[in-house]
Order: C-alpha cells, then sequence, then structure tokens
C-alpha cells in the first residue's frame, strides 16, 4: 500500500518513465537560472537606475547609478518636450504602425497565393523568393535603386525596401499549407472566392502565425536605424533608434534642426539611459501577450515548408 501511493504520488508530478531529478543537478539548474536572470535584470535595473539619478548622483557614482538616490524625472521630461527625441518616437512609432500593417497584408496576399496548390507560377516565383533569401542585394543597388525610385529622404523608405521578409513569408506559407484543404473545397463548392476563402478561413485560423509574423515584423521596424542612415538625410526625419545610436555612440551630441546649423543636443548619461528606456519599453510590454503565439506559430508554419 505504502509503495502503490509513493508511486501515484510521484506519478502525479511527472511521468513514469522520468526518474527523480538527483539533488545536485536540481540545484545547478537553480544556479544557472539565478544567474541568467541577474546577466539580463541587472544591468536592466542600472539602465533605468541611471535615467532615474540626478545628474550629480551619477557623477559621483562614476557614470553608473544601482538605485538612485534622489529620483527624478527630469531626463524624461527633457527628451519628450517636444524636442528632436519626440519627433524620432513619433516617427518610430509611424514607421513600425504602418510599416508592420503592410508587411504583414503583403506577406498574408503572397504566402497564400504561393500556398494554393493549382496557382500559375507559384514554383518558379517560389524559387526567386529564395533566391534573394540566399543571395540578398548589397548596399550600393539598394540605394539606387532607392533614389532611381524617388524615395530618399522620404519615410517609404524605410518600410518599401524591406517590405516582406523572405522568413516570415515561408513561415506563413508552411502554415497556410498545413490547414485542411477540404475547408477550402467546401467553401469552394458554396461559391466562395480565393478572397472570400482568405478572409474567412485563412486569417481566422491563423492568428497564431500572424501575432508572431507581426512581432517579428514590428520588432524589426522599431530597432532599423541603418536604412534611416543610408536613406534619409534630414536629423529631423530620424527614428528613434538611430537617433539613440547618435546619442550613445557619436559623442553625446546631435544637431537640432528646429535650432538651426549651430544647435547642438548635449546628451548626460540621465539622457542617454531614458533614450535607451524608451527605445526598450514598447517591445518589453507587448512581447509577454504574444508570446504564447511564439511555439504553435513557429513550429507549424516550419512544419510543411
Amino acid at each position: 500500500m505504502k509503495l502503490q501511493r509513493r508511486d501515484a504520488k510521484r506519478g502525479a508530478g511527472r511521468p513514469a518513465w522520468q526518474e527523480a531529478p538527483h539533488p545536485l543537478t536540481s540545484t545547478a539548474k537553480a544556479v544557472a537560472i539565478v544567474v541568467v536572470l541577474a546577466l539580463v535584470a541587472v544591468p536592466f535595473l542600472v539602465v533605468i537606475s541611471t535615467s532615474l539619478a540626478d545628474p550629480a548622483d551619477v557623477v559621483a557614482n562614476g557614470g553608473w547609478v544601482i538605485w538612485p538616490e534622489h529620483p527624478s524625472l527630469a531626463a524624461y521630461k527633457e527628451i519628450l518636450s517636444g524636442g528632436i527625441v519626440g519627433r524620432a518616437t513619433v516617427v518610430s512609432l509611424g514607421v513600425t504602425v504602418a510599416g508592420t500593417a503592410l508587411s504583414l497584408a503583403a506577406t498574408v496576399l503572397l504566402a497564400y497565393a504561393l500556398s494554393r496548390p493549382a496557382v500559375f507560377g507559384g514554383k518558379p516565383i517560389m524559387l526567386v523568393v529564395l533566391f534573394t533569401f540566399l543571395f540578398p542585394p548589397g548596399i550600393i543597388p539598394a540605394y539606387l535603386v532607392v533614389k532611381e525610385t524617388g524615395l530618399l529622404n522620404s519615410y517609404a523608405a524605410l518600410i518599401a525596401p524591406v517590405l516582406v521578409n523572405t522568413f516570415n513569408l515561408v513561415v506563413m506559407r508552411g502554415f497556410f499549407q498545413s490547414l485542411p484543404a477540404e475547408l477550402y473545397e467546401a467553401a469552394r463548392m458554396d461559391g466562395a472566392s480565393e478572397l472570400t476563402m482568405l478572409w474567412r478561413i485563412t486569417i481566422p485560423l491563423s492568428r497564431a502565425v500572424l501575432a508572431v509574423v507581426g512581432l517579428f515584423y514590428a520588432v524589426s521596424y522599431w530597432n532599423s536605424w541603418f536604412n534611416a542612415l543610408i536613406y534619409i538625410d534630414e536629423p529631423a526625419r530620424w527614428p528613434l533608434q538611430l537617433v539613440l545610436r547618435t546619442y550613445v555612440l557619436a559623442g553625446g551630441q546631435l544637431a537640432d534642426p528646429s535650432a538651426g546649423e549651430a544647435g547642438l543636443l548635449s546628451a548626460p548619461q540621465t539622457v542617454r539611459m531614458a533614450v535607451v528606456v524608451l527605445a526598450t519599453i514598447p517591445i518589453v510590454l507587448v512581447y509577454p501577450f504574444l508570446q504564447r503565439f511564439f511555439v504553435k506559430g513557429v513550429l507549424s508554419g516550419a512544419i510543411k515548408s
């Protein structure tokens, strides 16, 4: 009886074929988790604390503060008071929202077309798409294309060259192919068109992969700064990440177009860390709500590609 109770108790916590972990193994796993959490949380805490600290405290502590003695929101008020950082934040938000919506729409339409078995020219088009994934264009050809199409110094230059990502397209196409073909056959017998089947059948059943691919696009647009560095010459049109790069890496000064050529914005350590926090928080807030879709969306799309 005692043996049966012990077996039942063990079976309630783990499968029958899985042995109880050794105490040293459990301790090592716990230590590893604590170390990883410290490596991730401590730098982020230091960045937030430094952004909230008084400049005098930052100087007294050698440039970094673990816990601010005199917390203040002065750095955030400065960067959000309508200056170049405020404009850059609006630009990044606009490019991210518009770019994610356009990229999702283009990816869904192309992936759905390539997933249909009887589409004309589907295999050659897919080979061309995969060719661009294996052999991406260089910086100079991409710049020349953007220049010849008249997109320089426009926000379209931050979206159009990266409108469709090949990896996201392949994942979404594989997910669409994994949907039961009987659903489409029944809808076709009822007289539904391809757009109707896409809107009424495919999209409602593809929320997981849409959430994953949408997050991939949003993170890509939000973190992008290299395209703006190449295609946009006016600092007033720069996104937040390029402004952050200038603040942190390029000496901490940035010309303010509203103040003329002589206007320079200094960036003390508190302001730099406030910009880092401002550039990080949106993705950190959105990610937990979409994390549950990751395994289902990515694995389902990768099964059949």
